[in-house]
């Protein structure tokens, strides 16, 4: 499957936002087509990240309920959700033993340019070019959960009652790591 061009198919179909057009140009002069989306947990490969996002945006279409949001705004927080990958990652070499023998090979590193955290980063990054709603400017921010550490359980509680797409997405993004990937 070619998921960059499906990625764009589904933006074209679903979302009409102003500035969706040129935050869809940024992401083809940046490499958020060809970056992993991870360095070794999941698609820690070529093209990785698209099709987490993708994976991502399905299954939270599945999980949430049907008229609960409007599918601009799941279309938006499910693919959007991790453009602070952009320009993360990079590639280095290391030694790896194959057949015996030790080869180069080559690995991703995180080379973090705009250290501005996970979420909040792609907040920060999508409001520059498109409007987010409060209630996705939320979602995307807590998307990872209790995994950003024990600091912000007490704020994160509240965001998932205050604003359930948050807690939707952060579900969708677990679903699509673990039981897809």
């Amino acid at each position: 499957m070619d998921y960059k061009e499906y990625f764009k198919e589904i933006v074209k179909q679903i979302i009409h936002r102003e500035g969706i057009g040129q935050l869809i140009e940024r992401l083809e002069k940046s490499d958020f087509f060809t970056a992993p989306a991870s360095t070794s947990h999941h698609e820690a490969y070529e093209g990785g990240l698209v099709e987490h996002s993708i994976k991502v945006w399905r299954k939270l279409c599945e999980i949430v309920p049907a008229g609960k949001f409007d599918p601009e705004t799941l279309t938006i927080v499910g693919l959007f959700h991790d453009v602070c990958k952009v320009g993360f990652y990079t590639t280095e070499m290391r030694n790896k033993k194959v057949d015996g023998k030790w080869v180069q090979v080559p690995f991703y590193t995180v080379d973090d340019k705009f250290p501005y955290g996970h979420g909040e980063k792609s907040v920060y990054l999508l409001n520059q070019v498109i409007k987010l709603t409060e209630e996705e400017a939320v979602a995307i921010r807590f998307h990872m959960g209790a995994y950003e550490g024990q600091n912000i359980w007490n704020t994160l509680g509240n965001a998932y009652k205050k604003y359930p797409l948050a807690f939707y997405l952060h579900m969708a993004d677990m679903k699509a790591t673990y039981e897809i990937e």
